[in-house]
């Protein structure tokens, strides 16, 4: 790591087995890196799709006592009525954004680029293709929920990703994030976006984490969004 002096590495990757003519770039959930859900993403991979997973810089984070963890912004509290982190969770999305612009300068179009997340990252990740001027080919949103919902005008929004595919999934037994904010979540999505474009997938005896069945369904989604080109 000599001369960088990024306050995170670089991300964990899984190159395109061909040409990369598209992108999945996932974000982990807090107190963890992207080396696990790189090896996750390698099990479902696409020749033609490069898959990228940043890790989330290390900040104190109030949820836990202020104990600094990898965290993309600091959670407060996890009920609908915690205060959030709105400058944090700004930056946050900027700093995805930035991610984005450099695989387009790679010479991956951002129409070609799903953007996912596990919890905190999905939570970001939802945000971030709500607020940026970047078309992007869809969401991958897992165990989490919509940050700052009440800073969105009612009705839809009027971005370039309007009509954007989402694919939310929760388990039905998760005790950290509840399913209940993930369908009040998608609830929400359907105001904001074409409904017709949102899927929302639970599992049964799923907890806060994943499945095999689910990643089966993210393939699935990853497949139909960013078919191969060539």
């Amino acid at each position: 790591m000599c001369g960088n002096n990024m306050s995170a590495p670089l991300p964990a990757i899984v190159p395109a087995a061909r040409k990369a003519t598209a992108a999945v770039i996932f974000l982990h959930g807090l107190g963890d890196t992207g080396h696990g859900w790189s090896e996750a993403l390698a099990g479902i991979k696409s020749p033609h799709v490069k898959y990228i997973c940043p890790h989330a810089p290390v900040m104190p984070v109030s949820l836990n006592m202020n104990m600094s963890m990898p965290s993309w912004f600091d959670i407060i509290g996890l009920s609908p009525d915690s205060q959030e982190d709105e400058a944090g969770i700004k930056q946050a999305a900027e700093n995805v954004k930035a991610l984005i612009d450099q695989e387009v300068k790679n010479g991956i179009p951002s129409n070609r680029i799903i953007l996912g997340g596990f919890s905190q990252g999905g939570a970001l990740s939802l945000y971030t293709a709500l607020t940026t001027h970047q078309k992007l080919a869809g969401v991958v949103a897992l165990s989490c929920w919509l940050p700052l919902r009440a800073s969105f005008p009612q009705g839809p929004i009027s971005g370039v990703n309007k009509d954007i595919a989402v694919l939310q999934c929760h388990g039905d037994c998760d005790p950290l994030v509840p399913v209940m904010f993930g369908s009040l979540t998608v609830e929400k999505l359907k105001t904001m976006i074409n409904p017709a474009n949102v899927t929302f997938k639970t599992y049964s005896g799923m907890m806060h984490s994943s499945s095999l069945e689910e990643m089966m369904d993210v393939k699935q989604f990853i497949d139909k969004h960013l078919p191969p080109i060539d």
